[in-house]
């Protein structure tokens, strides 16, 4: 080989290594064990394509092409240092948001914690359990003035550090139910709540945002994204929030600002509710039919076909750790995802919906969700 095709093979050699022990270097930083031994068995892979099937300098060449495109990607994935940064999260009081709030306070966080309650049972064991940089909250977020009373609370304690992100994560399930069958008041409870309020927190802490050029994670639902028999008031204000998310992400990026989406699959919470709320919605929605629906339907088609989803959220996991995992990314990645999908087969469904026929979808939806249970008209 000549000297010139010496030295050409050498910078593409010194490149390519030098690429890759950087990524490794930045990956472990930003990412699980498995996930950085994936990535670095890809691009070995690709190393051994290369070097098999091509002349040294063009293995060379490709190879460290690949290293510097995984090089760009992980900077852009690098984790900023928490430094007490300040965190508000809606809907403290139980599930998610509750135990959202204490991780990131271990973590070092500073947490403000919104509470339908400030003296309820889920804010005092946020008070007992959390360091000083928490603050419990009273902010029900259909209320806009508790709204603007806590950001004026927040805007004087984070004066000098800014408030870095808000976790929009407050939810309410409503009534499940075919969505002939639900009253308007379970319409409008969960757009007030899921969509509304979300909104209105937005709105009310961009100012704050705007400083420190933080962003807010949104947490949406899978329900939000995909259809889902017997949740029609609860999917459609979710949807609402995941089109909100998208529009705010596109209007934000001027001034800085990143908006994540979350969509996590089922996860066991509070948010079903329990046996005795259901039979009271029951009999609510039982009292409001009209005399031909009901007719239709039956009185025992809303317990027959609802009930078994009861059961459904005591088998979800308890683990939170792949939702925090994502919210944790969302915070302090320097370049956070617009969309987050936590959870056992939550990306698949968006998959299918997306990439496969409608009639696939429907289909498969139908199988998993199957109820043996019909409407009197239809027996």
């Amino acid at each position: 080989m000549t000297p010139f095709s010496w030295e050409a093979g050498l910078l593409p050699l010194v490149l390519g290594g030098t690429a890759l022990y950087k990524f490794k270097k930045s990956q472990s930083r930003t990412m699980s064990s498995p996930v950085v031994l994936c990535h670095s068995a890809l691009i070995c892979l690709w190393g051994a394509y290369c070097f098999s099937s091509l002349s040294v300098f063009w293995a060379w060449t490709l190879f460290s092409l690949a290293c510097c495109i995984s090089l760009a990607y992980s900077t852009s994935q690098e984790m900023l240092p928490v430094d007490g940064r300040a965190v508000l999260i809606t809907g403290g009081d139980s599930g998610i948001g509750h135990a959202l709030s204490k991780y990131l306070d271990e973590l070092g966080f500073t947490v403000f914690v919104g509470v339908l309650n400030e003296n309820g049972p889920g804010a005092e064991v946020l008070k007992k359990t959390c360091s000083k940089r928490t603050s419990v909250v009273q902010m029900d977020i259909t209320n806009p003035d508790q709204i603007k009373e806590v950001q004026a609370q927040i805007a004087e304690k984070v004066q000098h550090t800014g408030l870095w992100a808000v976790v929009n994560n407050a939810g309410v399930l409503g009534t499940v139910g075919d969505g002939e069958l639900l009253p308007m008041n379970i319409y409008r409870q969960c757009m007030d709540v899921n969509f509304f309020g979300a909104v209105e927190v937005t709105k009310a802490f961009l100012p704050l945002l705007r400083k420190s050029r933080g962003r807010f994670i949104n947490v949406s639902s899978m329900a939000g994204a995909v259809p889902m028999k017997l949740y029609a008031a609860y999917s459609s204000s979710k949807a609402a929030l995941t089109m909100f998310s998208g529009v705010m992400r596109l209007e934000l990026k001027k001034w800085g600002i990143k908006v994540a989406l979350i969509h996590p699959s089922g996860f066991r919470t509070n948010i079903g509710g329990t046996k005795e709320l259901w039979m009271k919605q029951e009999k609510d929605i039982l009292e409001n039919m009209s005399p031909d629906v009901l007719e239709a339907y039956g009185r025992d088609y809303l317990r027959s076909s609802t009930w078994p989803s009861l059961q459904y959220f005591s088998k979800m996991p308890s683990d939170f750790s792949p939702l925090f995992t994502d919210v944790l990314h969302g915070i302090l990645c320097k370049n956070p995802s617009a969309l987050y999908t936590a959870g056992v087969f939550s990306y698949l469904w968006i998959c299918l919906l997306s990439y496969f026929p409608v009639s696939v979808f429907d289909y498969v939806a139908n199988k998993i969700f199957h109820s043996n249970t019909l409407p009197k008209a239809l027996t």
